[in-house]
């Protein structure tokens, strides 16, 4: 899943309620507009006055407080209103900003220079672009560059103001600083892949990242002793030797639904969205390519459902805003791509890729929202923890309580890096995973028989130990991964947490994560993409297709996504948000409960082949010693929510 970095290590608590504006004379200040990381001992210097920049200025909704009692009312199934949801055209004429205050807001804009770029049916928000020259004179405040976690971003001095008579109307803007340079996929590439084509693309987050997690089992030997309290598990697939195990390849999609117990059902009739930065260009070839080698139907033939790629307008080009290269996200639409069509290989999936990884990702939210493109949408990325300036919040937010409205289900990933400890220094949920409008996917380590049962799972939660292959002892390297999840800092626990049992009593704050699937890399999910390999021993590398295992809550996400086209297909209605359903009905899902187990694993030292020799490391289960808040146990826990799909929800 791509994640956000929320940078600043001095977490404040924010309530949605600091939008209130503080009026003055003819200007009024956007309380919490600038970034907790622009302080004076991060500054570098002034942002060069002529750079380019594109921001949004969001409008809300004119009836907040009914808008979010409708999004409540039909997606409760003990509602009389249950299911009875709103067009987009509906929606509009109750709860959009009017035409005149849009055209008040950008009247302002083009009275300060500004060049419009786009409204979207909604009227949410007005884009624009311009230089920072402008924005400072607009806006009433400098720009400076500062440095934080190796990066030097661009933001306000201060908090933004506007007009007064704009008061009552915006309540943020958003792009005039950079936080959304720390927008990363939640997925976590652990198979055969050359470097460039997994997390070292992007920003360093912190040291645990440094171990590109890449190769394939190859026997034989036998296998170092597991750290004490662990076990090994049995009855892996593709095990190389019958008593040796070693962790799987990557697991297809019909051992995954075996696991589930998920049969009967293809998607006939149903749409999922997948939300990505980018476009990869071989998508629909590898993707077929993939589903030949798995048995299963290619888009566009009979019962492989339809693949279509959407940008959305009003989005900035990546020339005006040079961001991440694009290599690491081409692998999260494979996985996402690859991950809903495996589970619900006839339904129709939209990919709506932002043309950057900056602040379009939202824009892409609201037209997929807006146009009801589809029932389902999955996102795959987040920001690492939730200290964020409140206008990436209530924006996006709003998106989801339309979809709520709309009966549009949105799952987030719920992160991979446990509580943020180890990236912020405190425990923290991830947003927008922690919003209270969407469900939050965690993950599980799971291992499946050679029948296509499940043989163990438990939560996702990883340590790594390098092992010597002589003397066969293993040693401690450090706290690797695992699913995020928490209680929220800025969102109170929501109505349908309160009413249900198990382990949510004991926290006052929305709990992450609600559901889970397999997410660990070390079991992971098989994909195949093409992709550019280096030149080995073995030949001179270049172009071409290939499978490697792939993990995260990148992966969690759209399995649960595919599922749930399942279950609106079987129900023959869309669940919506189906966060009300799923806590009033826990029995759907399989309690994920502790299990103290470990995989080995041979690495690739050069990420392709072993022309550069191999590594061995253990890899535990259920192992949460560098995510100090985190647990897995019976009844509703912090990194499986209520557990797995047991059969179709």
């Amino acid at each position: 899943m791509k994640k956000i970095l929320a940078v600043s290590l001095i977490f404040f608590s924010v309530a949605l309620s600091i939008f209130a504006l503080t009026s003055s004379s003819s200007k009024s200040a956007l309380k919490g507009s600038k970034p907790s990381w622009a302080s004076s001992s991060n500054y570098v210097k002034a942002a060069d006055a002529t750079t380019k920049l594109g921001f949004r200025v969001y409008l809300g909704w004119t009836n907040q407080s009914g808008a979010e009692a409708l999004a409540r009312s039909v997606s409760n199934p003990r509602s009389s209103s249950y299911r009875h949801y709103l067009t987009p055209a509906q929606f509009r004429q109750q709860f959009a900003p009017t035409a005149n205050q849009v055209a008040q807001v950008q009247s302002w804009l083009t009275s300060q220079g500004f060049s419009l770029v786009y409204t979207p049916a909604n009227n949410h928000y007005v884009s624009a672009q311009g230089t920072v020259a402008q924005a400072k004179a607009a806006f009433g405040t400098s720009f400076g560059m500062y440095k934080v976690k190796g990066l030097t971003l661009r933001s306000p001095a201060a908090d933004v103001s506007i007009p007064s008579s704009l008061a009552g109307v915006v309540n943020a803007v958003v792009g005039l600083d950079q936080s959304y340079e720390f927008i990363h996929p939640n997925h976590v590439v652990d198979g055969k892949a050359p470097p460039s084509a997994g997390f070292r693309n992007s920003p360093p987050l912190s040291a645990f990242w440094a171990e590109l997690l890449t190769g394939i089992p190859v026997p034989p030997y036998t296998p170092p002793p597991a750290p004490p309290g662990y076990a090994f598990p049995t009855g892996f697939t593709d095990v190389p030797l019958p008593s040796v195990p070693w962790s799987v390849k990557g697991h297809t999609p019909t051992q995954v639904k075996g696991a589930y117990s998920i049969s009967g059902y293809t998607g006939t009739g149903q749409t999922v969205a997948i939300i990505d930065a980018y476009a990869s260009p071989t998508i629909l070839q590898d993707a077929n390519q993939w589903s030949t080698n798995r048995g299963i139907p290619q888009f566009g033939t009979a019962g492989g459902g339809t693949f279509t790629q959407v940008v959305a307008p009003g989005t900035y080009n990546v020339k005006d805003n040079p961001a991440q290269g694009p290599t690491g996200w081409y692998g999260e639409e494979t996985l996402d791509v690859e991950s809903v069509h495996g589970m619900a290989p006839n339904a129709h999936v939209v990919y709506v890729g932002a043309p950057n990884n900056y602040q379009d990702l939202d824009a892409a939210m609201n037209h997929v929202v807006d146009n009801h493109l589809a029932q389902i949408v999955s996102n795959s990325y987040g920001f690492l923890g939730e200290n964020l300036p409140p206008g990436y919040i209530k924006p996006l937010n709003d998106t989801f309580i339309q979809a709520a409205i709309e009966g549009i289900g949105i799952y987030f990933s719920s992160g991979d890096s446990g509580d943020e400890t180890i990236n912020l220094g405190f425990a923290s949920t991830d947003w927008p995973a922690s919003s209270p409008w969407v469900t939050a996917v965690g993950g599980t380590a799971l291992g499946v028989s050679s029948g296509n049962t499940r043989v163990v799972e438990t939560g996702w939660g990883t340590s790594s130990y390098a092992c010597d292959k002589t003397t066969l002892v293993c040693t401690l390297q450090f706290w690797l991964y695992g699913a995020g999840g928490g209680e929220s800092k800025i969102f109170a626990k929501p109505s349908y947490q309160t009413t249900y049992g198990g382990n949510l009593t004991g926290f006052t704050g929305r709990g992450v994560p609600d559901i889970a699937a397999l997410a660990d890399p070390n079991a992971g999910y098989l994909v195949g993409q093409t992709q550019t390999f280096p030149p080995t021993c073995n030949g001179p590398g270049g172009v071409s297709y290939d499978e490697y295992r792939i993990g995260g809550t990148s992966l969690s996400c759209p399995i649960i996504a595919g599922i749930m086209a399942l279950s609106d297909q079987k129900a023959g209605f869309a669940h919506g948000f189906a966060n009300p359903f799923f806590y009033a009905n826990p029995s759907k899902f399989t309690d994920i409960t502790s299990t103290n187990t470990a995989v080995a694993r041979r690495n690739f030292n050069n990420g392709v082949d072993a022309c550069s020799g191999t590594a061995d490391r253990l890899r535990t289960f259920n192992d949460y010693s560098g995510s100090p808040t985190q647990h897995t146990g019976t009844g509703w826990d912090n990194v499986t929510g209520l557990g797995v799909p047991a059969g179709i929800p």
